[in-house]
């Protein structure tokens, strides 16, 4: 028989923020793959770490994360294989995955290939919105409330037309696209109650103003909290 194709979310960064069916499976595969830099561990694999025994069959999946992703599909061809040969020899594989494995997660190009062919189970992780809310302690939605979810990659009409469709939102991936989004917020009149979360559950977590961030800087790792309402409901 075949192996089973895991895909493990890892969650956001705190590494006692695993569910425990991602503890045991970390504990029992025999072969964990996990996205990474050119060099070096990765940080789905650094944030799972402590829970990792030693002895397992690892396959580090290395991209060069530019922008432009012209080695993206490459780089997923090449660790399916590796990946396939594993499975058809028997050996289950968990993908490890920042947050969840299908929210903005890297396990879905793997499932895009190896889905079809292979028993696969997803094991869902905490995201970063969740994880980023419980930190600053700012509710995402309540009651009939819509949310938005948005990635600053976003053409800048587009983010504007989004979020404000929406009672809350959730600016993603925010980095060096953070002037366009203060422009956004800016026109909405959501700038004054936004809140930046930059390596939630991370060292060096913050959660500053959007003034606070555009003074500062802010990295990659960094989303943006945003609602309509000024106070908590009740």
């Amino acid at each position: 028989m075949s192996g089973i194709l895991y895909g493990i979310g890892i969650g956001p960064g705190d590494a006692e923020l695993l569910t425990l069916k991602a503890h045991r499976l970390l504990q029992a595969l025999p072969v964990l793959a996990w996205p990474a830099p050119l060099d070096g561990e990765g940080m789905a694999r650094t944030i799972a770490a402590p829970h990792i025994p030693a002895g397992k069959l690892e396959i580090p999946i290395r991209l060069s994360f530019r922008p432009d992703r012209a080695d993206t599909a490459a780089a997923y061809d090449a660790a399916a294989a590796a990946i396939a040969g594993h499975l058809e020899a028997g050996r289950d594989v968990g993908v490890l995955c920042e947050g969840d494995p299908l929210f903005f997660g890297s396990f879905i190009y793997l499932l895009a290939r190896l889905g079809g062919r292979f028993l696969v189970q997803v094991v869902p992780g905490v995201a970063s919105p969740m994880a980023a809310a419980a930190i600053a302690a700012r509710p995402l939605t309540s009651l009939d409330e819509s949310l938005a979810v948005v990635p600053a990659t976003q053409p800048e009409a587009a983010m504007e037309r989004l979020l404000a469709a929406a009672e809350a939102g959730v600016v993603m991936k925010v980095g060096s696209h953070l002037p366009k989004v203060v422009r956004v917020l800016s026109r909405l009149g959501l700038a004054d109650g936004a809140l930046v979360v930059e390596r939630a559950g991370l060292e060096g977590q913050r959660v500053l103003t959007l003034a606070a961030a555009e003074a500062a800087g802010i990295g990659y790792f960094s989303l943006i909290l945003v609602h309509r309402r000024s106070e908590m409901p009740r």
